[in-house]
């Protein structure tokens, strides 16, 4: 049997992966932001969120012990935290600055990968934060990546639709073609190591755009030679799958997909046992604890959902009680912050449990847009709000807001692909697509004349205004 227990409704943008330690939960969205909670009651830790990325964040993951925090982002960085104090340790640069879709950590937490849009990896001696190797595949998208429970070899998998086998030197050891029709999305190692016959085996999960999840054997001889071969094709799901992950004593292995869905699997027999109908949207990341009968399920619809996996195997999904206070979605209706009114700002301060400051608020004429402008010295001379702590909190939870659409409606293709906010000066680059103009512009200076969207050359750098797009924004907001 498998239960609800709890709904995570932080992320203001898509989720984008989900990763646990023994006893923590971090979540990374299109928002800009990773979230931490504490796996005994998922509550939000008191550094959460992280905010050190310039763009949407790709992929999270953990160290080994759970001392530190991997995260890449479109900004062409893998960041590293502390899970101690939320500081940055290391800001790790791509090579060429591309946007990171992939990293992953070794077992021993000795060496972590990154994958780029360009096709290129980075794997870096973690101890050093330095770069220790470099390698590519030409003309694809590197997103999915999965070291093995030894550690001493990975495998990536592209939008080529190949997955690869690389050990720590960087030499590709093995490449199987057309894995998935248009693409790999995800893939991961399951923890067992089989040996014997003079090879040492491991199973892999991959994914793809072909809506099939996948299970493989990849294996090493005594000699060096590597081969993989195809156990189950798993067809659960009715359109793309975009996640797997197994649990941590490999019996189980979830997906997540385009049809809204999470199923789980019994990974040795791949028969279906579970499927999960709670989100609203794409189900893009999943993820099992490793010390905890729980996964996570992170999704389009910007939530993510906490099941408990129970003994037996039933079918049956539940819903079940779960303390999870705080965990909710702004119930405004305005579209930008700046748009609110002083009863809003009100009402938002409620719900961030802020009320002591409703009445001075209101006395000072707070609206959105005063909202968006307080600084440290406003809140002090002019507000007259003395405890540090506070101001900063204000401030933080300001930053937030200022960071994502408040709207939970905004219409996607009104939305800047880069920033993942609502354009206010729209342009069409040579790749056909719109973004806001400040966005490319910055883009095109920093990043080598790429398209954000394909990352192929631009032809031309010239940006042509979207009219019909800026009016069509401007009819939606108005109607709000």
């Amino acid at each position: 049997m498998v239960s609800l227990i709890c709904t995570l409704q932080d992320h203001r943008d898509d989720v984008n992966w989900c990763a646990f330690s023994p006893t923590l939960l971090a979540t990374c969205s299109a928002d800009k932001t990773l979230r931490i909670y504490n796996t005994r009651d998922f509550s939000e830790v008191p550094y959460s969120p992280l905010s050190g990325h310039g763009y949407g964040v790709h992929c999270c993951c953990f160290s080994a012990c759970g001392q530190y925090l991997a995260s890449c982002s479109t900004d062409g960085s893998t960041v590293v935290w502390s899970t101690d104090t939320g500081e940055i340790e290391a800001v790790l640069e791509h090579p060429g600055r591309n946007p990171v879709r992939v990293c992953a950590f070794s077992p021993d937490s000795s060496h972590l990968v990154s994958g780029a849009s360009d096709g290129t990896l980075g794997l870096w001696d973690f101890h050093t934060k330095t770069l220790h190797r470099t390698g590519a595949v030409n003309d694809t998208t590197m997103v999915a990546c999965s070291f093995t429970p030894c550690g001493q070899m990975f495998v990536t998998g592209s939008t080529y639709g190949d997955l690869r086998l690389w050990d720590l030197d960087m030499n590709q050891l093995h490449a199987e073609k057309n894995t998935h029709d248009l693409g790999v999305t995800c893939c991961c190692f399951g923890p067992e190591i089989l040996s014997g016959s003079g090879r040492v085996q491991f199973r892999l999960a991959s994914c793809g755009q072909d809506s099939t999840l996948k299970i493989w054997t990849v294996s090493r001889s005594n000699t060096g030679s590597c081969k993989m071969q195809l156990l189950h094709t798993l067809t659960g799901q009715s359109a793309p799958v975009l996640s797997c992950a197994f649990s941590a004593d490999g019996q189980l292995l979830v997906s997540g997909s385009v049809d809204k869905t999470a199923t789980v699997y019994d990974a040795s027999q791949g028969t279906l046992l579970y499927t999960l109908n709670q989100h609203e949207r794409y189900v893009t990341a999943c993820a099992f604890s490793p010390s905890t009968p729980l996964f996570a399920t992170g999704s389009m619809d910007k939530t993510v959902n906490i099941w408990r996996v129970e003994d037996g195997h039933s079918g049956n999904v539940e819903t079940a009680t779960f303390s999870c206070e705080g965990r909710k979605l702004l119930g405004h209706s305005r579209l930008l912050v700046s748009d609110w009114s002083e009863e809003d700002v009100g009402a938002w301060l409620c719900e961030e449990g802020l009320q002591a400051l409703v009445e001075n608020f209101k006395t000072n004429n707070i609206d959105g847009a005063e909202l968006v402008s307080l600084t440290k010295e406003t809140l002090a001379s002019e507000l007259n709000i003395e405890s540090v702590g506070l101001r900063s909190k204000v401030l933080r939870k300001v930053e937030e807001l200022k960071a994502g659409c408040v709207c939970t409606g905004v219409p996607d293709e009104y939305l800047c692909p880069i920033t993942r906010e609502l354009m206010k000066d729209p342009v069409i680059a040579a790749d056909g697509y719109s973004y806001e103009r400040e966005a490319i512009e910055s883009w095109i200076a920093t990043k080598n004349r790429s398209s954000p969207m394909t990352n192929l050359p631009l032809q031309t750098t010239l940006l042509t205004p979207n009219r019909t797009l800026k009016m069509a924004i401007g009819r939606w907001r108005t109607s709000q």
